[in-house]
């Protein structure tokens, strides 16, 4: 079974909710969104409660109804391991001095930069995942792609000698399914469904994405173009 990164974003702002969300959605595989405090914690209790939780809450700190400190402590009274990351242009060292208390991994500062806050998040990934409980079985073995690569099927990681290398929600549906069916060619509708569960899906989205992964892993590239057949990973 593969490891689901899921993320509660919490925050009031209707401009920043819209970009966090979407670059959460790039990177992580379910992302639930809160529009204040109150709501947030009633989502983290509504999971909590079918024993699921959020391996990372992203909260900014003033909102209406609950302020994000406030729900932060009520979360981590619940569960102490939650992580969380705050989102905030506000520099009130009382707010700063009781979040040292709870389990803030990084903080992301108003106004948002793109380029940071991509950075950090796949830091974040990575770090849940690699500290994720092994789900494999015990024949699940990584799989040797070539020389330079080698692929967790279970985990869905795609290995540099031992580093990670990151990959995008969809350049990881893409690279699973290609290496999943390794020997065997992917057409295009193939891949479609399996990255964007619709063959509507233009072929020169696909090939964007694909060109991606390629740009990625060009000091051993392992995608194999079958002109008028479709992909594969020998």
């Amino acid at each position: 079974m593969s490891r689901i990164t899921r993320v509660l974003l919490v925050e009031d702002e209707e401009d920043a909710r819209e970009i966090l969300g979407f670059y959460l959605d790039t990177i992580f595989d379910e992302v639930e969104v809160a529009a204040n405090g109150q709501e947030g914690f009633d989502k983290f209790l509504e999971d909590s409660k079918k024993n699921k939780y959020f391996d990372v809450i992203v909260t900014d700190i003033k909102m209406p109804d609950k302020d994000g400190l406030t729900m932060l402590e009520e979360i981590a009274s619940i569960h102490e391991e939650q992580k969380f990351i705050i989102v905030s242009a506000f520099k009130d060292e009382e707010y700063l001095f009781r979040s040292i208390n709870l389990n803030v991994i990084s903080y992301f500062v108003k106004p948002l930069v793109v380029e940071n806050i991509m950075q950090i998040l796949k830091k974040v990934k990575n770090s849940i995942l690699e500290s994720a409980p092994l789900e494999k079985k015990l024949d699940e073995k990584p799989i040797k792609i070539n020389s330079t690569y080698t692929y967790d099927i279970s985990k869905k990681l795609l290995y540099d000698g031992k580093d990670i290398v990151s990959l995008s929600k969809k350049e990881t549906l893409l690279v699973h399914a290609m290496i999943s069916k390794k020997g065997e060619i992917n057409t295009n509708e193939i891949l479609k469904k399996e990255v964007w569960q619709d063959t509507n899906t233009s072929d020169a989205t696909l090939r964007t994405v694909i060109k991606r992964v390629k740009d990625k892993i060009s000091k051993n590239d392992f995608i194999v173009s079958k002109k008028g057949l479709g992909y594969i990973v020998e």
